[in-house]
């Protein structure tokens, strides 16, 4: 712009400084966007990574732990499931009494 108002060879290289300037900051300004892109990707595949790292040490874990055993009890033992209980008829001599 300078370059339009001033008739010097000063003002033209000014000129085509700003303009190379601006150019060089659009470029820098979309491969910051390219490389934020490529950033929020990486995390989310980071994050992705990260869960199912987490769910496997929990797997290994629960697989390491030791299994309790089921206690065998001691002593006497009590175990009824209905009436066990009943009269019998002895053979020959009609009901007990």
């Amino acid at each position: 712009m300078a370059a339009n108002v001033l008739n010097s060879g000063r003002a033209v290289e000014v000129s085509v400084y700003f303009v190379r300037a601006f150019v060089r900051l659009r470029e820098m300004m979309i491969a910051n966007q390219e490389m934020a892109v490529k950033l929020e990707e990486l995390d989310r595949r980071v994050t992705g990574h990260d869960a199912a790292i987490r769910s496997l040490v929990r797997a290994i874990r629960q697989l390491m732990a030791p299994q309790e055993k089921p206690r065998r009890s001691i002593g006497f033992r009590f175990e009824e499931a209905g009436p066990r209980y009943r009269l019998r008829r002895l053979a020959g001599r009609g009901r007990p009494r």
